[in-house]
């Protein structure tokens, strides 16, 4: 009787891992086109997307009302999407609502036709600049609204040109797109400007972009087509400066306990908005060459004083507080405003405490007669 009994328990093992079922469950709709019209003989597809598996589970053609209808057991760890194929673009419904006890009867897909001059606007565009990280580059968050303001899809004029295209800004490079209403796919960059293969149907699309700002870059350059758009640029870095058309500095936001200026607007002209980073500071020339020399005459002076002056009980780190001081003015010399009030009076007060050092073991040692 063993065997039975755990052959039992792996089997309702197996099944408590399945997706849970209901009922099932009915959905109805109506495929249109952008003025209403039902469209009849479109084929139709009922959509699974999961966490593991997604994919179609159904299919059927609109009648002759453009009316269309569905039953499944709908799994509570998956939604469901309807879409219908017109003009070789595929368009989907909204979520499709899986209550058994209220069917979803108002599933509507609507179609477009296509041109190559629908009309595309850019809405608005977020740019985030991030302070630079350890090799000096700094990370751009670049989210991009458009609208077709049109009731005709935008589609490419041929195989060799984009469905539309926007300017990146001059000065950046690479690109990673995230999150998006257009496949990462069907998104590339050419130079200073991105292309868009996809087809862009009526209504809003959001792409979310990432690039960098290259270490050395001073500032970059975005120019701005039609007038009307709305720009947010969020710099992290103090001492970033922005100008463009329209745009003034508004108040700072927190974002992920990180502080961000902000300027805002909506431009009012074509033109080029300018994002002007600080410049990394670099140690003067004459300082380097003060901080070897001076390194380099306290060592000989303190091999002097170790060899003339008479044994001690224990020896002074002469050369390692040398070392030590020369250390600190290398990394803090001349970036006062960068490293900030409270770092910048530990610095001093640290040097200070170590020439005292020093300056007491020099003339602890005495000088031989």
């Amino acid at each position: 009787m063993v065997v039975p009994i755990l052959l039992a328990l792996a089997v309702l093992s197996a099944f408590s891992t399945l997706p849970t079922l209901s009922a099932q469950t009915r959905a109805t709709g109506r495929v249109l086109n952008g003025d209403s019209v039902p469209l009849a003989g479109i084929r139709v597809v009922l959509h699974r997307v999961g966490q593991d598996t997604q994919g179609p589970i159904d299919s059927t053609r609109s009648d002759r009302d453009g009316r269309f209808r569905f039953s499944f057991h709908a799994d509570t760890a998956a939604f469901y999407l309807v879409s219908g194929r017109y003009a070789g673009i595929e368009y989907f419904s909204n979520p499709v609502a899986t209550n058994p006890h209220r069917p979803d009867s108002a599933v509507t897909v609507v179609v477009y036709d296509t041109s190559s001059t629908a009309p595309v606007v850019m809405e608005a565009r977020h740019l985030v600049v991030t302070r630079p990280g350890e090799n000096g580059d700094r990370g751009v968050l670049d989210l991009v609204i458009l609208k077709n303001t049109g009731r005709r899809t935008r589609i490419a004029s041929d195989s060799l040109h984009p469905s539309w295209s926007i300017p990146l800004p001059s000065g950046t490079i690479g690109l990673d797109v995230g999150e998006s209403d257009i496949s990462a796919g069907a998104v590339a960059r050419r130079g200073d400007s991105l292309l868009i293969s996809a087809a862009i149907s009526p209504g809003e699309k959001q792409l979310t972009l990432q690039y960098e700002i290259p270490a050395g870059t001073e500032s970059i350059r975005l120019a701005i087509r039609n007038p009307g758009v709305t720009i947010n640029v969020l710099a992290e870095e103090p001492g970033t400066r922005v100008a463009g058309p329209g745009l003034a500095l508004a108040d700072s936001q927190v974002i992920q306990g990180r502080s961000f200026r902000r300027w805002t607007g909506r431009v009012s002209a074509t033109g080029v908005v300018r994002i002007a980073v600080p410049r990394r500071p670099t140690t003067p020339r004459w300082v380097l060459y003060a901080l070897v020399g001076g390194l380099g005459l306290g060592l000989a002076a303190a091999a002097w004083r170790l060899l003339t002056r008479k044994p001690a009980a224990q020896p002074r780190p002469t050369d390692s507080l040398v070392s030590a001081i020369a250390e600190l003015d290398a990394r803090y010399l001349g970036r006062q405003e960068e490293v900030g009030e409270e770092e910048w009076q530990s610095y001093q007060m640290r040097r200070a405490q170590l020439k005292a050092e020093l300056e007491a073991s020099l003339a602890g040692g005495g000088w031989s007669p």
